[in-house]
């Protein structure tokens, strides 16, 4: 299967580039664990260690929200007061994850079609563009919480491949979180896993066809001159 999709993506003249958004393009995972840890306090619920990486990490709020808080009255409600609380406690001027502003840069010369696909939601997506300095990069941003159905499910990156008008072997997928993995691979896209907050093992067994520690990495180049059957 990956060396299928290698030869399919050796035809692309311009690769498209599509994006998760947190643990991917910045990490502020530790921003939305401390909201968390606070809403299930004030609910006197104690977070474990380990608790947000294992079950909200990459989810959809109302998701979380029906497994853990089920007899919640206003999960939606819940899930915009999260995100709003996250918003207030973002810098307006926030790192970007290692190498990726170069890795854009260098893209966008290039003429590869650049998409952001989130499961957080728009206000949120806009937000950290913004605070990296990653909005003008952007030609699609595609929100799962506003598609048919969300990450896991391969909706969001099929959206984003129409909206660019490219097909899924002329995509390359970067992801950090498993319900995001499972997203782009099950898309079609050869998945790259970005090792954030998952290992190498973790990562491929949800899909990711390769992993790197961040845009820095010196096996990126080395992939992409592979799937472009090209110089990197």
């Amino acid at each position: 299967m990956a060396g299928q999709m290698l030869l399919r993506l050796r035809r692309a003249d311009m690769p498209a580039l599509l994006f998760d958004l947190d643990g991917t393009m910045l990490n502020s995972d530790a921003i939305h664990e401390q909201v968390y840890r606070e809403l299930w306090a004030a609910r006197g619920m104690v977070m474990e260690d380990g608790f947000y990486m294992a079950h909200v990490h990459g989810r959809l709020n109302v998701d979380v929200f029906a497994e853990f808080l089920p007899e919640e009255p206003d999960p939606q409600g819940l899930s915009e007061w999260k995100e709003a609380q996250f918003r207030a406690r973002l810098p307006h001027s926030y790192p970007a994850m290692p190498g990726l502003p170069a890795f854009l840069t260098r893209a966008r010369r290039a003429g590869w079609p650049i998409a952001v696909v989130t499961n957080a939601m728009r206000l949120n997506a806009e937000a950290m563009l913004s605070a990296i300095g990653a909005r003008d990069a952007v030609q699609t941003l595609v929100i799962g919480e506003e598609c048919a159905r969300g990450k896991p499910h391969p909706d969001p990156y099929l959206q984003a491949m129409t909206a660019l008008g490219v097909a899924p072997d002329a995509c390359i997928a970067f992801e950090d979180s498993p319900t995001g993995v499972r997203s782009a691979s099950r898309s079609g896209a050869y998945t790259i896993g970005i090792r954030s907050a998952l290992s190498d093992a973790d990562l491929r067994r949800h899909g990711a066809q390769a992993t790197i520690e961040d845009f820095t990495d010196p096996a990126l180049p080395v992939l992409l001159e592979r799937l472009k059957g090209q110089a990197a």
